[in-house]
């Protein structure tokens, strides 16, 4: 558990999406550990979450705590099920060389630190709930934090597949770091340019896991495919939490359901319904 805990730090760190450790052509983490790590850390959000069911006066608020526990991995996974063959295939077609199972580990990876995020915003949540009732502020407010989750999970993703795509470029001889004297000095100022090999060896030795490597941007090509998959994967996700609704624990019901039926509406109109709900109490 610990090696696993590990990894995700690394994750997070860009310790394991530096250049050397993409050399192999994927992301050296335990595929199944961070399998376990988005279980246990999707069932701390989800009993963040269900604090607010556990507030009301009357309704199924204990069975709602364990519904909302357990049903936020299950969100997660369910998603990367339905959306991996088209990320594999789209990542085919912009020329990757990535295998099945290398994809599948980065998409894992990402939806580890789509997880991470999540979780560490889960005591604001459990905050809010313990300090508001309003049913519609709570339900906007975990729609806000899912959104940055997956942001910054799917930045982590678009950024690491530039980074394998630049691991996997020919070598280029390696030129020495230079000294602090000589960086301080007038002429290695003069020379010391945003091409420089030298400083973006230096940079790429001291990156983020959101930062981006070198000057070269992500081609038009690849980034329009990727903003496409990003759309079709929060489409999924969105849908895939209307079906599986309820999370938060409607203060209207009196019988715990596992889940409600589909009727007319949808995720969009819902987060529509709360936003005026919201507004016109104010």
């Amino acid at each position: 558990m610990l090696s696993w805990a590990k990894d995700l730090d690394r994750l997070l760190r860009g310790e394991a999406t530096q250049l050397d450790a993409l050399k192999r052509g994927t992301v050296d983490v335990s595929a199944f550990g961070l399998v376990v790590l988005i279980l246990l850390l999707g069932v701390f959000y989800g009993a963040c979450m269900g604090v607010y069911a556990l507030l009301l006066d009357d309704g199924p608020r204990y069975m709602q705590l364990l519904a909302t526990s357990l049903k936020v991995p299950m969100l997660f996974l369910l998603t990367l099920a339905v959306t991996f063959p088209s990320l594999y295939v789209f990542n085919a077609l912009v020329g990757s060389r990535l295998t099945m199972g290398s994809s599948l580990r980065l998409l894992i990876s990402a939806l580890a630190v789509m997880l991470a995020v999540l979780a560490s915003l889960g005591p604001i949540v459990a905050f809010f709930s313990l300090s508001t009732t309003s049913y519609p502020f709570m339900k906007l407010l975990n729609v806000a934090i899912f959104a940055i989750s997956g942001f910054l999970g799917l930045g982590f993703l678009l950024q690491t597949l530039h980074r394998l795509t630049l691991a996997q470029e020919p070598a280029v001889p390696a030129i020495p770091l230079p000294t602090e004297p000589e960086i301080q000095s007038e002429e290695m100022s003069d020379t010391l340019a945003t091409d420089s090999p030298k400083v973006a060896t230096f940079i790429r030795s001291q990156s983020g896991a959101l930062d981006r490597l070198d000057d070269r941007a992500v081609g038009r090509p690849v980034k329009s495919i990727f903003r496409i998959w990003i759309i079709v994967f929060g489409l999924v996700g969105a849908q895939m939490a209307w079906i599986m609704r309820p999370f938060i624990g409607d203060p209207r019901a009196k019988e715990f359901v596992w889940f409600r039926d589909r009727g007319e509406s949808n995720f969009f109109q819902a987060v529509w319904h709360a936003i005026q709900s919201l507004t016109g109490s104010w």
